[in-house]
């Protein structure tokens, strides 16, 4: 199964896909395939009638950039997740403002999972 990873290094963000080689090494650094500049993710329509801005891999949460009311562009870094010791931001998926955060700092989250929804 491949992925697409966000990575950011030396204030340049780069999607770098990678494939899962098991569900047990998920955790493991994959080797990168391909590596391209950055752009935003799909949006999802939230139940609610806003956009949904998805985990885009498994970590903790580092720092939330926004807070409920906020106004935000697209591609605007809303939050940072950590994993393997990395820094990886999350970016609004679209503009709006913030409807609602399901995460607070430090919480464990995984790949896919909700992290806000944007109206």
């Amino acid at each position: 199964m491949k992925k697409t990873v966000r990575i950011s290094f030396e204030g340049k963000t780069y999607d770098v896909e990678v494939e899962v080689l098991d569900s047990a090494v998920a955790a493991a650094p994959a080797a990168p395939v391909a590596a391209a500049p950055a752009a935003a993710p799909a949006a999802a329509p939230a139940a609610a009638g806003g956009t949904e801005v998805k985990c885009p891999l498994a970590g903790s949460v580092f720092k939330l950039t926004v807070k409920v009311g906020d106004k935000v562009e697209a591609n605007q870094e809303v939050a940072i997740i950590e994993a393997l010791k990395m820094e990886n931001p999350v970016v609004a998926p679209c503009a709006g403002t913030v409807n609602s955060i399901s995460v607070k700092e430090t919480d464990t989250v995984v790949d896919g999972q909700t992290l806000m929804t944007i109206a």
